[in-house]
């Protein structure tokens, strides 16, 4: 038969992503305290896709995750995304990752571990490119408050840093706006030297509405200015917008 996706495409259309999500699959995440926690993760795989290819083989996203049974670990995301581009004879490849990480703060109540819905997106071009998602609940603020924290970082970023950072900028505060609590979070992120980008979006319901705040570093001119745009609200695999 016809290798249909290898065949010439006079189009000259550059598709700049094509591939698979949805996938559910078993992943083992670095733990601060315990060493490892395993969680189970919904996956993306994707990579460019040239103008004179018509299209790629999407089974083998399939055969490199599972290339990576029981050994998918935080550390094997280069080694993922390098072979994407290899056998996939692409110029960038795309891994996204989201799942649940159990942790227990140190803020006072906390006597158990509490789930914090995490994503992890890494891009390979010509050097490794990953942005960590977590979610966090607010209780400082009412009505069912979240702040969707974005990092692009420097080195490796322990999960539970990054939530010791957000809740430590709000520890001393009571009764914030999504203003103030966005401000206090930014603040405390640009005090580190762990990150080379960060977006907040704190979010508050309240009366069938809801209110929210964003701030960013650099600051990006092109964040969308609808509620319905903003990066955190198409999905669980959705990317921040840097």
């Amino acid at each position: 038969m016809k290798d249909i996706q290898n065949l010439p495409d006079t189009r000259r259309i550059n598709i700049r992503k094509v591939g698979v999500r949805g996938l559910r699959y078993p992943v083992i995440v670095l733990d601060r305290e315990h060493r490892a926690q395993q969680t189970v993760a919904t996956v993306g795989m994707y990579v460019n896709l040239p103008h004179h290819f018509k299209g790629t083989h999407m089974s083998r996203f399939v055969e490199i995750l599972n290339r990576f049974h029981e050994r998918f670990t935080l550390s094997a995301y280069q080694r993922i995304l390098e072979e994407m581009k290899v056998r996939l004879n692409a110029s960038a490849a795309h891994l996204e990752m989201a799942f649940p990480y159990f942790f227990t703060p140190a803020r006072q109540g906390a006597l158990q571990p509490l789930r914090y819905d995490c994503r992890l997106l890494g891009t390979l071009e010509t050097s490794l490119d990953l942005t960590l998602t977590v979610d966090l609940p607010m209780p400082g603020l009412a009505g069912g408050a979240l702040a969707c924290v974005s990092v692009r970082m420097r080195r490796l970023f322990w999960i539970e840093e990054l939530i010791e950072i957000v809740e430590g900028a709000l520890a001393e505060a009571e009764a914030l706006s999504v203003e103030e609590a966005a401000s206090a979070i930014g603040q405390a992120l640009a005090d580190t030297d762990t990150v080379t980008r960060y977006q907040v979006l704190v979010k508050q319901q309240a009366d069938g509405y809801s209110s929210l705040a964003v701030c960013a570093w650099p600051d990006s001119p092109d964040l969308p200015e609808t509620a319905a745009g903003f990066p955190f609200s198409s999905g669980p695999l959705a990317a921040p917008n840097f």
